[in-house]
């Protein structure tokens, strides 16, 4: 999905998000906020970009003004050690229900929502996610996912955040008791926001249920471009029988190579405006989508 009018406030809002947790002096975050706002996409200059790539941008200037190729690292390291305590909760609960896979991709849509659902009291934490497990998928959509996943014998899961690909574990230990099949899971190859890269997904033990790979792409983008990445990835997409796409930035990004892609489920969010309009569905409300 390319650039939105609204997608420049909220990019300025998150960068000034990631400036307070620097650390600067005053004086150095009105240089970095001057430098950021150089940037020609949130100028209303440049729309044939999409947030992501806007996003990538912002962390090179963040990166450089802090001399730190992973300024945010320890903000990922809190988050995972907070929802990896959460486990048990998270595993009771789709052990208890009815539909476990079902239970466990809600599971795993909701934990885009990670920033908003953290607590250090389990009780809280518990309450706070079965109220969310409420809110119900798509019947159908959710029977065309289970369909391709009976077809499938290699699955690539593309992850998302620190602290959330803990809901992404729930999710592919539950496939994988379900249906025989290799899954791979991709991370980013170089730090970018609060992403998972290689470090967050063996922490939180990925790499002892699936493969494990970064995606070759050679700067902080939060998301997926194709031609971008490793030709390892590009060979694995040509062959893989499904995609699981989750969040917002690789759905931005992946979203303007649809076309190429006919066996790619979404899972994410209505977390703006934009989202709304495009999926039809409310804000705050879980996104289960299959492109053929």
């Amino acid at each position: 999905m390319l650039l939105k009018p609204d997608c420049i406030p909220c990019i300025l809002k998150v960068s000034i998000s990631l400036i307070r947790k620097l650390s600067l002096t005053e004086d150095a975050e009105k240089d970095l906020y001057a430098e950021i706002l150089k940037i020609p996409a949130l100028r209303g200059l440049s729309w044939d970009k999409t947030s992501p790539e806007v996003i990538e941008h912002v962390m090179k200037k963040i990166t450089a003004a802090v001399d730190n190729p992973d300024p945010f690292y320890s903000e990922k390291f809190k988050q995972n050690k907070s929802v990896i305590k959460q486990y048990p909760i998270l595993k009771q609960l789709v052990e208890e229900s009815l539909d476990h896979l079902y239970t466990a991709v809600k599971l795993a849509i909701l934990g885009n929502s990670i920033d908003f659902m953290m607590s250090d009291d389990p009780l809280d934490f518990e309450k706070s996610i079965k109220e969310k497990l409420e809110t119900s998928l798509s019947k159908a959509l959710f029977e065309e996912f289970k369909a391709r996943l009976e077809k499938s014998k290699l699955l690539l899961y593309f992850g998302d955040n620190a602290g959330e690909i803990v809901y992404e574990k729930l999710l592919i230990e539950t496939i994988k008791n379900q249906y025989d099949l290799k899954i791979v899971y991709i991370v980013r190859s170089i730090p970018t926001l609060n992403d998972a890269t290689l470090k967050e997904a063996k922490s939180a033990g990925i790499d002892r249920i699936a493969s494990v790979i970064e995606n070759g792409i050679d700067g902080p983008l939060p998301g997926t471009i194709l031609k971008r990445c490793s030709n390892e990835l590009k060979e694995l997409v040509h062959r893989a029988d499904l995609i699981i796409s989750k969040g917002g930035g690789n759905f931005d990004t992946l979203e303007e190579e649809t076309k190429h892609l006919k066996k790619i489920t979404l899972m994410l969010l209505s977390k703006c405006f934009p989202y709304k309009n495009y999926f039809g569905i409310d804000l705050y409300q879980p996104i289960l989508a299959n492109f053929y």
